[in-house]
């Protein structure tokens, strides 16, 4: 598994689209591209437990930055992602899909 980024989810990340984090993350494991890719996802709890089934989450440019636009609506509402809460990215490739969410919820450590 390794480290794509993470990220503290403000309330417009949340209810527009996740602009990724450029100066920390590894962005490279995304493979340059032009337009949109689709990126097959696993969203997790901090302990390990599923929060949705497996979601393709369409990530494209906008004004230079990547930015997670369909698919990460949906998933943040069927997540119950709230602003504050954090989540870390991977890459991880295994039978149902390539990345890999991790959620940790803004109360917790």
């Amino acid at each position: 598994m390794e480290l794509i980024f993470t990220k503290k989810l403000t309330k417009m990340d949340i209810e527009r689209a996740l602009v990724l984090p450029p100066r920390e993350s590894n962005l490279r494991l995304l493979q340059p591209f032009h337009g949109t890719i689709e990126l097959p996802t696993i969203f997790e709890s901090a302990a390990g437990n599923r929060l949705v089934g497996p979601v393709t989450i369409h990530c494209s440019t906008r004004a230079g930055d990547l930015v997670f636009t369909k698919g990460w609506y949906a998933l943040a509402r069927d997540a119950g992602l709230r602003s504050g809460d954090t989540v870390t990215f991977y890459q991880e490739v295994n039978g149902e899909a390539r990345y890999k969410f991790k959620l940790r919820n803004g109360g917790s450590s």
